[in-house]
């Protein structure tokens, strides 16, 4: 795999913690647990989108079809 496409130690460490967390919780804590992920996903690409856009001074729309 490329290094730049795995994760550091650090992140490791904490996909580890994350795990534990998310194996804890019942069925139902975890499914709304993704669902709300994926809304946080879907806003972090927005934000990335937007800076894009007044960084390069073009759209969005353009760059991400």
């Amino acid at each position: 795999m490329n290094k730049s496409m795995e994760l550091s130690l650090e992140q490791q460490f904490n996909l580890r913690i994350f795990e534990d967390y998310v194996r804890q919780m019942s069925r139902e804590q975890a499914q709304d647990f993704l669902i709300e992920m994926q809304e946080h996903m879907m806003l972090k690409e927005n934000m990335y989108k937007t800076l894009l856009k007044q960084d390069w001074g073009i759209s969005a729309d353009q760059i991400f079809m």
